[in-house]
């Protein structure tokens, strides 16, 4: 059975990926320990050994518009949703499988830029650039790089922020 390394694995969409991915899969979840530095995601992944994939679904929210959003408030979603997805992505190239597979949850509001989430747009937006570079980077390697972008996803947390929103299935 093929490993796939999952970050983000014990949160709303995570919990709901992971079920779903252990049918077909051994899944292992990299927990916010591992993703604390390059050093620490490098350890997890020599501890987890050969793996087929990375699914990466770590990330944050925070919502705001630009004149009432701090330097502080983008730093925090700049690292939550994008520099450890590069982290994690640099160190998954050193040492997956060929044939491989990346998975990045990234956002539609990366594309459709609504006003209020200023940080959190930006910080989607730079994750998929990264996984186009990333992409163009290791063509012909064996390993593919791809971002899904949902819309907002039925999960406990969304549902709390927005209770009257129109939220579509996690899975």
């Amino acid at each position: 059975m093929k490993t796939v390394l999952i970050t983000g694995g014990t949160g709303g969409l995570g919990t709901a990926v992971v079920a779903r991915l252990e049918r077909d899969y051994r899944c292992v979840l990299l927990t916010r320990d591992d993703l604390a530095n390059e050093t620490a995601i490098r350890t997890a992944m020599e501890r987890t050994g050969e793996f087929y994939g990375l699914v990466h679904l770590v990330g944050g929210f925070a919502a705001g518009a630009v004149r009432d959003t701090s330097a502080n408030t983008l730093n925090e979603m700049l690292e939550s949703n994008t520099t450890v997805a590069f982290l994690t992505i640099h160190e998954a190239l050193r040492t997956m499988q060929r044939p491989g597979r990346i998975i990045a949850i990234s956002s539609i509001a990366s594309i459709q830029k609504p006003a209020g989430i200023a940080a959190y747009a930006v910080s989607k937006s730079a994750l998929n650039t990264l996984i186009e570079v990333t992409a163009k980077e290791i063509a012909g390697s064996g390993i593919t790089a791809n971002a899904l972008l949902p819309d907002s996803l039925d999960t406990p947390g969304t549902r709390k922020s927005m209770p009257d929103a129109k939220l579509f299935p996690a899975l």
